[in-house]
């Protein structure tokens, strides 16, 4: 199972989000873990893909008008990913 954390930007644009953003969020997230477990690769509706001009930064559309930014992290248990999240909220959090 995937390990995570939240940096304080990414709490703060959360508590921004309103409860049913939150319920989309977090029901993406599941696929996205499923993905990450599964180890082939996310699924096409995730829209998952590197963030232009940031080297290591990847970008989640979890939502119509919703996305998070995340990166990996250094391992905190061995052969399992570690994410961090950066940022959620709609298509604007990146310019």
């Amino acid at each position: 199972m995937p390990t995570y954390e939240r940096s304080p930007e990414f709490i703060r644009f959360y508590a921004g989000l309103s409860v049913d953003q939150k319920r989309q969020f977090r029901e993406a997230v599941a696929k996205f873990v499923a993905d990450l477990a599964g180890g082939g690769g996310f699924r096409a509706g995730l829209r998952v893909k590197g963030v232009k001009g940031s080297p290591g930064m990847y970008e989640m559309t979890w939502a119509r008008d919703g996305r998070a930014v995340f990166s990996y992290g250094a391992p905190i248990r061995e052969h399992e990913p570690h994410i961090v999240w950066h940022a959620v909220d709609t298509h604007d959090v990146l310019p």
